[in-house]
């Protein structure tokens, strides 16, 4: 098979090799995984005074594994050349700095 001739479920990668691809069912459990995820998110904000501290560094963790999931699975960087991931998760870790140092100039972590 040449690399002209390949599908998106058959691809062929820069090596000739057959990239690794999940098929349409993979996806929805996934979106699956998803909604479950929000969901957990949703309920932690009718949780605010029972989680009390653990609340936003909850809501972070949750946030990184959405980001994760949705970079690796549905934008292919699970299949693609190492230093696209990186790139992604470089912004990712920027974005996150950026938020926790802003939310320290407002004291927000100081109750």
């Amino acid at each position: 098979m040449s690399t002209d001739t390949a599908t998106t479920h058959d691809a062929v990668d820069e090596h000739g090799e057959h990239a690794e691809h999940f098929k349409d069912s993979q996806y929805v459990v996934v979106a699956l995984i998803l909604a479950g995820v929000t969901a957990i998110e949703v309920a932690f904000s009718y949780m605010v005074d029972d989680l009390g501290p653990f609340f936003l560094p909850g809501l972070l963790i949750l946030m990184v594994l959405k980001f994760y999931t949705v970079v690796a699975y549905f934008m292919h960087l699970k299949f693609d050349n190492r230093l696209f991931s990186i790139m992604f998760y470089m912004g990712l870790f920027l974005a996150l700095g950026v938020y926790i140092a802003a939310m320290l100039t407002f004291q927000f972590f100081n109750s």
